[in-house]
């Protein structure tokens, strides 16, 4: 099997499994238009900005940060009934299978971000081009440490627990980030900055007039991608070895 053909099934499957689907894309435009809609047009206090701009950024990093993580849960039901088992013993590479898995989740965090975006502007957000592609290069960047989290998750626990596993992982990651309020100073404050949510967030923040990463984010987030991605490779070798 090809790493495009394989690739191509992953997506077909992944868009075929509606209930993930709607769950992974529904969840956070749902969420949005429950927050938003009541006082899109209002500002925030103090600033120029919206809450429909405010709650779409911070909804853009919490979507898309469970899209990649969700490809844990893909992988865990494969485990469980032997797929995995199958694709060890075929043609198919390590490298392939890997790049399937963090392609797949970036289609979904792409569509997620699509539908918030265009959400936001059904809100009357309103943000220059430059703005638009600086905000999502960011946030796509930012997505690299999730993409290696959702594997590594997917190949150390069950389909029985990687539901809680995921969903408590996500929620507080995204309250530590600063995803549903801003955390401007204390303690968790300086825990924040340690995470790769942390710099997610702030990469939606860029349309909230914020600065892009310095280089104390570039770091945070390469250094989380690569530890990660080890764990990720780790937990794979694990796995392969009780077979």
């Amino acid at each position: 099997m090809s790493g495009l053909v394989y690739a191509r099934y992953e997506m077909l499957r992944t868009f075929r499994n509606r209930r993930f689907f709607m769950f992974s894309l529904g969840f956070p435009l749902v969420f949005y238009w429950i927050l938003a809609a009541p006082k899109h047009n209002k500002l925030i206090g103090g600033t120029p900005f919206t809450w429909g701009l405010y709650y779409m950024v911070g909804l853009a990093s919490f979507g898309t940060m469970m899209a990649m993580i969700s490809s844990g849960a893909r992988i865990a039901g494969e485990r469980q009934t032997g797929w995995t088992r199958q694709l060890r013993i075929s043609p198919l590479s390590v490298r392939t299978y890997f790049r399937a898995k963090v392609l797949t989740g970036y289609t979904m965090a792409l569509l997620t971000l699509a539908l918030l975006y265009a959400s936001g502007a059904a809100l009357g957000v309103s943000l220059t081009a430059g703005r638009w592609l600086e905000m999502t290069g960011l946030i796509l960047v930012g997505l690299l440490p999730f993409a290696a989290l959702g594997i590594l998750i997917g190949h150390l626990v069950t389909t029985d627990s990687v539901g809680p596993v995921m969903g408590g992982l996500v929620s507080l990651l995204a309250f530590l980030g600063g995803t549903w309020f801003p955390i401007t100073g204390g303690f968790l404050h300086s825990l924040g900055q340690l995470l790769p949510s942390w710099w997610l967030v702030q990469a939606g923040h860029v349309a909230l007039g914020g600065p892009a990463w310095g280089n104390r984010g570039w770091i945070t987030v390469a250094a989380w991608a690569a530890i990660l991605a080890a764990g990720a490779a780790w937990a794979y070798r694990r796995d392969t070895a009780k077979v």
